[in-house]
């Protein structure tokens, strides 16, 4: 996975995601801080089975587009933070693997904190992913989805 030269990296991906890698590319001189949030797949849900994997479905492009959204939204909000990261994985995701990065760095830790804050909540609420829960024997579609809205409404 090649990074771009801009200070926007955004992908969605069948591939491995990499919290190191985005951590490292987000550092620059002008920021003393850097935030990254990675989540994984945990073994519980609301379904009460013993979760083995998730499926992510979503249109990669329509997914980026949205993510660009959301990096811009969050510009306009922290105007200093520097370089902003986010990838998400679609496919199958095992026990422990990573689903979603988002990497921000900024000069200082406030900023950089709340502008990943809003990031993973904005792409949570406003990108078109669905998932899917598997378990042994079994599988559904998750119980946690929402209405889409738009970035700029958060």
């Amino acid at each position: 996975m090649q990074s771009p030269p801009t200070s926007e990296w955004v992908t969605v991906t069948p591939s491995p995601l990499s919290p190191d890698q985005l951590s490292a590319w987000v550092s620059d001189p002008a920021s003393g801080a850097i935030v990254t949030f990675f989540g994984t797949v945990r073994d519980s849900s609301t379904t009460g089975n013993d979760i083995v994997s998730l499926e992510y479905e979503t249109s990669e492009e329509l997914a980026e587009r949205r993510i660009a959204v959301v990096i811009a939204v969050a510009r306009s909000r922290w105007p200093e933070v520097g370089r902003i990261a986010i990838h998400h994985r679609v496919g199958e995701i095992e026990l422990g693997g990573v689903a979603v990065v988002v990497a921000v760095s900024s000069p200082h830790r406030q900023e950089a904190f709340e502008a990943a804050k809003f990031c993973i909540d904005a792409v949570k609420k406003t990108v078109p992913m669905w998932k899917r829960e598997v378990w042994v024997g079994g599988s559904t579609w998750s119980e946690e989805a929402t209405d889409i809205l738009n970035a700029e409404d958060l």
